[in-house]
């Protein structure tokens, strides 16, 4: 069985072995997590088979499927876990593109960490993008930033029962500009997180169980989305998944 393990090195230099995983994600997804708490002067690294393991837009779609499942049976907000994920980008957040490996840890990590607090400014803050599509860090950040802002207005204007079919965020008087829509469709991580990879990338089959795929143009639905490679994504393709996360049906 093929295991990887995560390494530190103290302040002194030595090099010393942590835990060991049998998955390449996991192991990354714990470094994330190290590195995203106190500041300090330790270095992490994972040794191991050097993958990739997301080879596919399926196979992150079945990740973030098992990841869905598990913040569901842990009973997660989705406010808490994206703010928990938003925690553990900052440690990549000077990367201009990811290995899917690397996006998988870095959603598998934020089931991991104790949520960042509510900061009152995110509601007030101009959180708009500065071009017409978003581009680096900063911009996925503000979309993350956004959503937040927006279930913490939910918070005080719930979005009732018929939610699910759509609702808009109430954004009252005060409230700064947002990077994201105002239609909201999802609203806890499950479902948030099928519906970022499902409607940004695809890789979703019928048989799967979480999606029922509608009639096409040509009458017969679908029953699984295409398989196709994945290389690297950018922090624009991140900040896709989060609307998508939002707002796909």
């Amino acid at each position: 069985m093929q295991t990887w393990d995560v390494m530190r090195q103290d302040d002194d230099g030595n090099q010393v072995q942590m835990t060991t995983h049998d998955s390449r994600i996991s192991a990354l997804a714990q470094v994330l997590a190290l590195e995203s708490g106190v500041p300090h002067k330790q270095l992490y690294w994972v040794t191991g088979p050097s993958g990739p393991v997301v080879r596919t837009n399926r196979d992150l779609y079945l990740h973030f499927l098992q990841l869905g499942q598990e913040a569901r049976a842990a009973s997660w907000s989705l406010s808490a876990f994206l703010r928990a994920l938003w925690t553990v980008s900052r440690p990549l957040r000077r990367r201009e593109r990811l290995h899917p490996d690397d996006v998988a840890a870095m959603f598998s990590a934020a089931s991991s960490v104790p949520p960042a607090e509510y900061d009152p400014s995110w509601s007030t803050r101009d959180l708009s993008l500065p071009g017409a599509e978003p581009a680096g860090y900063a911009d996925w950040e503000r979309v993350v930033l956004s959503q937040l802002a927006d279930l913490e207005d939910f918070i005080a204007h719930p979005p009732g029962p018929q939610a699910r079919f759509g609702v808009d965020a109430p954004r009252p008087p005060g409230t700064g500009r947002r990077a994201t829509p105002r239609r909201w469709y999802n609203f806890d991580p499950a479902t948030y997180l099928e519906c970022a990879v499902a409607g940004s990338l695809g890789g979703w089959d019928a048989a799967d169980g979480a999606r029922i795929p509608l009639p096409a143009s040509g009458g017969r639905p679908l029953a699984r989305s295409y398989v196709r490679p994945m290389t690297t994504m950018s922090w624009a393709d991140l900040a896709r998944i989060a609307v998508c996360g939002q707002i796909y049906e």
